[in-house]
């Protein structure tokens, strides 16, 4: 009887325990699963945050993007506006210094065309003849008088002096001095100095007149005549010092000296013409002019 209770009892017992052993089994398998799935909610999740955040970041691009285009519009009108303003301050500028050179060249001219008309009035002046007033002639009281006789205003007065030839009328400055270039530059030396001396004679005063003296010099130079040369280079230096032919004179002056056997006032001539002008072109002709005197002297 135990024995048939126990066979009885004993498949209940294996039952349990592989049911325990089975829930046993199972209960690490379902926590398992659980974990997986909550990794997978929270997986889920991240990508759901991750997709949330790239298309933030995504928005945030763009608007960066349309920031810079706009700013860079902006810039690029700024620009624009910076050059258009820069060429319209130049294109001014070009214009000023435009007008600025007309109206230089308009004072220029004016300056020309009255130092001219100056010399025209000066030159038509001189060309009026000036003619002498007869003296009064005192009248003897005791001398008869004829009835109706006109007495002459001339009688018993002195002839006066014949007046010095003037120019012709018409004859300008600029008439003058061409006239007597052209005498120089056809080797008429005497019809040269005698154009240039009646230059001098009457438009002294002139921009052309320390010119004129120089010519002078340069056609006794020509002609050979050195010490009237050096007299008419030594007008030049002394009549007129801030003119700009004064270091030629002193150039030519030294030549001629030189012609003449002077070396030591030719020497004393260059050198002043360094001192005084060192940068003009005379002055490094003087210098070898100088250096030739220096090897011709003696030891």
């Amino acid at each position: 009887m135990s024995r048939h209770i126990t066979h009885r009892l004993l498949p209940w017992g294996c039952r349990l325990a592989v049911l325990g052993v089975l829930l046993a089994g199972a209960s690490p398998a379902s926590a398992q699963s659980q974990r997986e799935r909550q990794m997978m909610a929270d997986l889920r999740m991240l990508q759901e945050q991750t997709q949330l955040l790239q298309q933030q970041l995504t928005a945030a691009i763009e608007q960066l993007t349309s920031a810079l285009k706009t700013i860079n519009g902006r810039i690029d009108e700024q620009n624009a506006a910076t050059r258009k303003s820069f060429a319209d301050q130049k294109l001014a500028v070009d214009q000023f210094g435009s007008d600025l050179r007309v109206v230089r060249e308009r004072i220029d001219e004016n300056t020309v065309r009255i130092s001219g008309l100056s010399q025209e009035v000066e030159a038509l002046r001189l060309a009026i003849p000036e003619f002498p007033v007869a003296p009064a002639v005192p009248v003897d009281p005791g001398a008869p008088v004829t009835p109706g006789a006109i007495p002459d205003p001339n009688a018993g007065a002195t002839a006066p002096a014949a007046p010095s030839q003037p120019l012709a009328p018409g004859m300008s400055p600029q008439r003058v001095f061409s006239t007597s270039m052209a005498d120089f530059t056809s080797g008429q030396w005497a019809l040269c100095i005698d154009g240039f001396g009646s230059y001098l004679r009457n438009f002294a005063r002139t921009d052309l007149a320390d010119d004129a003296q120089w010519y002078v010099g340069e056609c006794y130079h020509q002609d050979g005549k050195f010490a009237e040369a050096i007299d008419a280079y030594n007008r030049v230096i002394a009549n007129y010092p801030k003119g700009d032919r004064v270091p030629d004179a002193y150039y030519k002056r030294g030549m001629a000296l030189s012609a003449t056997g002077q070396a030591d006032r030719a020497r004393e001539s260059f050198e002043t013409l360094m001192k005084n002008y060192p940068d003009h072109d005379m002055a490094r002709m003087a210098k070898q002019q100088l250096d030739r005197l220096n090897r011709g002297k003696p030891e």
